[in-house]
Parts: structure tokens; sequence; C-alpha cells
């Protein structure tokens, strides 16, 4: 895959994972119940103690990581390339854990929780082989 489409690929990860964080961050905001395929598994964990991290959601926590991710792309040199791995590769360590608390410890899977961490760790590849591909600096 070119340089150029795995920064496309990067962008439209990006935005898949912003609106999926953006849609449980007004979820959590209107107080509301989750549209959910699995019987209250998202409600379970979206109530959950660990929806919230030092008293921001961590919905919101996505957003601010994707909309910085996408921010990072709009350009394409060396620092760019690393920041965007850099936010990718945090965002797939913190979406790592928390499948860890959705299974280990509230016994919930939250289907939109799951979406947004297969798209992190879709970007921390993508972002981890944009890098790896990038051209040498003089």
């Amino acid at each position: 895959m070119s340089a150029a489409a795995l920064r496309l690929s990067s962008a439209v990860v990006g935005a898949i994972g912003l609106g999926i964080a953006g849609y449980l961050t007004i979820v959590h905001y209107d107080g509301g119940a989750t549209v959910c395929a699995i019987s209250h598994g998202c409600a379970t964990v979206q109530q959950s103690d660990y929806a919230e991290l030092a008293g921001l959601p961590v919905a919101l926590l996505g957003v601010i990581g994707y909309a910085g991710i996408l921010l990072t792309l709009l350009r394409d040199d060396e620092t760019a390339r690393a920041a965007t791995a850099f936010l990718a590769l945090v965002g797939a360590g913190f979406s790592a854990w928390l499948t860890y608390v959705e299974v280990a410890k509230l016994d919930a899977i939250c289907i939109w929780c799951v979406g947004s961490a297969v798209c992190m760790v879709a970007l921390a590849a993508l972002s981890a082989a944009r890098t790896l591909r990038a051209p040498p600096t003089r």
C-alpha cells in the first residue's frame, strides 16, 4: 500500500472512530441509553465506574484522541507521522485495557467500544506502516 493510501485509510478509520466516540459522548451527556445489539452490555459498560477517568467520560477522551489523530494527518512529514503513531499506539493500549475491563471486571461487552478499539488498533497498524514506509529524511 502506498504512503498516500495509508494516510487516506487512516483518515477514513479515524473518522469512523470519531463518529463512534462522538456518539458515545453524546449519549453520556444526554443520559440516554445506547443502541446496543448485546443485551445490557453497552449500558453496563457506559454506566460503570470505568466509564470516566479523572471526571471525564472515556468516550470524550476518545473524541479528543481521534480528533488529534485526524489533525496530525493534515500534514505528511516526519513529525506528523510520529505524532499520529504515538497517539494511535497510546489509544490502542488504552483500548486494550478498557477491553480487558469489559471482559474481566464488568463481564459485559459494549459493541460500540469494541468498534472503537478495532478502529484504534487499525490506526496503530496503519500509522506504524506509514512511519516505516516514509522516505528517509536528509
